[in-house]
């Protein structure tokens, strides 16, 4: 017998049924991968065709599915959305998700601008931003979380068929929304936040920063219900900052709107630094900087950090011992 008609060695036949074993398992994955693929893609074509059928318009323009092989995420060039009947119309640049196979619940997003949306009741507006980004965590009947994150947000107005009015710019903004039982938590905050003088005859405020913990009573009931008022709701404000400066006003505390959309509140508000924040309100409104000089002076006797209550009972408003007015009903 010669050395050609030896049997194989057993390693050899073993790394053969490896190597069949590797191509069944990635041939398996491949086609299992694109199967989801296709599902996933059928879906959102089957939503844009119920939209069709009560009359709405959805495109996502050149629609893939990609990601292979580790990812899985929708793509489109541009996405554009028409409701003749409500007379609303939005359009965006390009879209693009994302989600881990390891991770299949937990999904990323990307938007290009710039954002248009023409409603019935305002004038036509444009969203611009150098980077949107978009995160949620699914679970039914809602995500356990909702994140937005945007940087270098600008904000347009058109006042007519030629002209377009700066609103604001913002350098940051984000916000976190998550189911809590039948309430709904929502956290944020912004720095950098210009208002144009136009938009607020010609002030000039200087620029904000804010952050934001809120509980919204029943949230979950309000968003599967899609109320078209807030009247009836309550929110519990844990922590609300807004600042300007060296100077910050600081609330917190219950709010609710009754039925007939008047707001009754029980805040306590912490003012720090009060003479930078006289400073900002005489800039930003300089028919009344007597009146605010010296009332800030009053208030500055306090310290450079103090309380103190905002009561509103039926849009009636009192700060302290000071009648503020009234605060508008909300509309139905």
């Amino acid at each position: 017998m010669t050395s050609s008609d030896a049997p194989r060695p057993k390693a050899s036949r073993k790394f053969f049924w490896w190597a069949v074993f590797l191509v069944l398992l990635f041939g398996g994955y491949t086609a299992g991968w694109f199967f989801v693929a296709d599902r996933v893609d059928r879906e959102v074509g089957r939503t844009i065709s119920r939209l069709a059928g009560n009359g709405v318009t959805l495109d996502c323009a050149n629609r893939t599915v990609r990601g292979y092989p580790f990812r899985l995420g929708l793509f489109c060039d541009g996405v554009q959305y028409d409701d003749p009947e409500r007379n609303i119309h939005l359009k965006t640049g390009a879209l693009r998700t994302a989600a881990q196979i390891y991770q299949p619940l937990r999904t990323v997003a990307e938007l290009d601008g710039p954002f248009t949306l023409n409603g019935p009741d305002f004038p036509p507006i444009e969203l611009s931003w150098t980077a949107l980004r978009a995160s949620a965590r699914l679970a039914r009947p809602l995500p356990e979380r909702v994140s937005v994150v945007a940087d270098g947000l600008n904000a347009t107005m058109a006042t007519d068929a030629a002209r377009a009015a700066q609103v604001f710019s913002a350098t940051h903004i984000e916000g976190h929304l998550r189911p809590n039982g039948a309430d709904l938590d929502w956290a944020g905050n912004f720095t950098g936040l210009s208002i144009d003088p136009a938009i607020v005859d010609g002030r000039i405020v200087p620029p904000l920063a804010g952050e934001s913990d809120i509980k919204i009573v029943n949230g979950a009931t309000l968003l599967a219900e899609r109320p078209k008022s807030l009247r009836g709701q309550s929110f519990e404000v844990r922590n609300l900052v807004l600042s300007a400066g060296e100077g910050s006003v600081v609330a917190t505390g219950p709010i609710t709107f009754d039925d007939q959309g008047l707001l009754d509140a029980n805040l306590q508000v912490t003012l720090k630094n009060p003479k930078a924040i006289s400073a900002v309100l005489q800039t930003a409104v300089p028919e009344r900087s007597r009146e605010i000089n010296t009332g800030f002076a009053g208030l500055a006797l306090m310290g450079p950090e103090f309380s103190l209550p905002l009561r509103v009972v039926k849009g009636k408003a009192q700060l302290g011992f000071i009648p503020l007015g009234d605060v508008p009903a909300i509309g139905e």
